[in-house]
């Protein structure tokens, strides 16, 4: 009966380590998303940037043929 006792004993002790390492784990999943994410969103936010600034230089390259155009 206490050989019994001292495997369960073990066993839990055991299944508490596993369960401890499965939520370091869970954790450092949930920081890599995030960083995932954050890094997403800079990319996002770079290519909207440049891309706006292309449309707006070619906007005012048009603009200013029009002007150039209309003045001969």
């Amino acid at each position: 009966m206490e050989l019994c006792a001292e495997r369960y004993d073990q066993l839990d002790k055991r299944l508490i380590g596993v369960e401890t390492r499965m939520e370091k784990i869970e954790g450092h999943i949930v920081d890599i998303k995030e960083a995932i994410e954050q890094s997403s969103n800079g990319q996002s936010k770079q290519l909207i940037a440049i891309g706006t600034t292309i449309i707006g230089v070619l906007i005012t390259a048009i603009v200013a043929l029009v002007i150039h155009l209309a003045q001969k």
